[in-house]
């Protein structure tokens, strides 16, 4: 060996019969032997039959709180030994399989002048793959159990996980594997794979960590889900029921939809989702975020259809664009409260559209609902100072705009003023709003829910009475209002 050069050697996933007669030559030749962790088959069985030699660094486990710590004390520790001799690091398996140590190390080679040496090793998978009889070519994902992430797992892909070495872990591979696969989906604890060993045990995934002989050799193997509607949870899958429809042998509405035809319905499905959120009504809030979300998939598989662009470029240009503007998140900008962030983000968007505005007032979409267009061109122009100093003179400015309506009203001829002065008195009533902070769109709708819901009171007394509406004075259906308005 050269000085400062560390030789990593793999030890196999199981006992003596699996190691490579290259790698036990080094190792039993090697005066200077450094392991991951001595929980193996193969060391017991070299200590026991060969008087083995070895440093472990097994004690560090128990020192640091993280796993990241761990391996980054032991990758500091190997390179400061390898600087004044050159040793051997031994860890389970294969090397490049599911070997952190490794990879850090390959990392910080070149800048620390260490020669690294990888001589190889078997890794685990192949005698798991024997062992719960699968084929890799279908699709397979291999993950770490001490990092495992939601977003990560695929469903009806094979799914091999790591590094699952006790109960904590187990649990936490458990409730992460709950939130997309049910409670009873059945996995298997494969532990010690293609040794003497070999132990292949099916539990419910509920039960995954009340299974007690989990160690280093240990590894869980959850298989693809086999009904389709257990898949529904999966992007992919949304998109390729979209796909589908818009398809050859799709749904003849969903072919023949355009953008232009479709904006109407995304106006629709937005109201009614406001509506479930005023409502405070989960289950009606999952459902209604879905049919927005059927819209985006819809236009985007418009776009996809006439080859402008995709879903993809659609979650990429935002996921762009929200990195961008929150770096106070993403980077090293400081942002402290709510207006800071508006600030910076408006002077993001300036820069990044690469030239001032005409007016201030551009921007605001010409599109949008017309109390809410209000609101916003107000928010704008305030913004450079053209507002009123509170919302005293605010009010002023209503009652001057209802004697003007008044005015125009009391004339006996009615002309296009009369329906100027109404959009005077509504302008100024959004401004009211917008001092309060409050949605002047929101407002309006909940007093439109507010009168379904007492004038179906209505209704419902008049239909009960067995008469028409025609039968009742204003009076007795107002005096219905007010019981509807009582009940509420």
């Amino acid at each position: 060996m050269n000085l400062n050069q560390i030789q990593i050697v793999g030890l196999g996933a199981g006992d003596m019969d699996q190691l490579p007669m290259g790698i036990y030559k080094i190792l039993k030749q090697s005066e200077r032997v450094y392991l991951r962790t001595k929980e193996h088959p193969v060391v017991e069985q070299l200590v026991r039959e060969e008087d083995f030699q070895f440093s472990s660094y097994d004690h560090i486990y128990e020192a640091k709180e993280t796993f990241d710590e761990v391996y980054a004390s032991i990758c500091d520790d190997l390179i400061s030994k390898a600087h004044v001799e050159s040793l051997v690091y031994a860890v389970p398996g294969h090397p490049l399989v599911a070997e952190r140590t490794v990879q850090i190390l390959l990392e910080k080679a070149n800048e620390l002048q260490v020669e690294i040496e990888v001589i190889g090793g078997q890794s685990f998978l192949d005698p798991l793959f024997q062992a719960v009889k699968i084929d890799p070519i279908e699709g397979f994902q291999l993950l770490d159990g001490t990092n495992l992430k939601r977003d990560e797992l695929y469903m009806n892909q094979h799914l091999i996980i790591g590094q699952v070495y006790d109960t904590f872990i187990a649990s936490e591979v458990k409730l992460t594997l709950m939130e997309k696969y049910p409670f009873d989906h059945v996995v298997a604890i494969v532990t010690a794979a293609g040794t003497s060993k070999e132990q292949v045990k099916k539990v419910p995934l509920h039960e995954l960590d009340r299974e007690v002989t989990l160690n280093n050799l240990t590894s869980v193997y959850v298989p693809p889900v086999q009904k389709e509607e257990l898949s529904y949870k999966e992007f992919s899958k949304l998109r390729k029921i979209i796909a589908e429809l818009r398809g050859p042998n799709g749904c003849p509405w969903d072919k023949k939809q355009t953008h232009q035809s479709l904006k109407k319905y995304l106006i629709e499905e937005s109201y009614e989702l406001i509506e479930a959120i005023d409502e405070d009504d989960i289950d009606h809030m999952i459902e209604e975020l879905g049919d927005v979300l059927l819209q985006v998939m819809l236009h985007a598989q418009i776009g996809e259809d006439e080859g402008y662009f995709s879903i993809d470029e659609v979650i990429e240009g935002i996921s762009g664009k929200m990195v961008r503007r929150h770096p106070h998140v993403f980077g090293d900008v400081t942002a402290e409260t709510a207006e800071d962030v508006l600030k910076n983000w408006q002077e993001i968007k300036v820069e990044e559209k690469g030239e001032q505005k005409v007016s201030i007032l551009d921007g605001v979409g010409t599109h949008l609902p017309n109390l809410i267009r209000a609101y916003e061109l107000q928010k704008k122009a305030a913004k450079v100072g053209f507002d009123w100093e509170n919302v005293v003179q605010a009010w002023e400015k209503v009652k001057e705009e209802l004697l003007e309506f008044e005015e125009e009203l009391a004339k006996e001829t009615h002309t296009d003023d009369l329906q100027k002065e109404l959009g005077d008195i509504l302008f100024a009533l959004v401004n009211i709003a917008r001092f309060l902070e409050i949605q002047p769109e929101e407002a309006l709708f909940q007093t439109n829910q507010k009168f379904l819901r007492r004038f179906a009171f209505i209704e419902t007394k008049v239909l009960a009475s067995g008469k028409g509406f025609d039968e009742f004075t204003l009076e007795e259906l107002d005096q219905f209002w007010n019981e509807a308005k009582k009940e509420e």
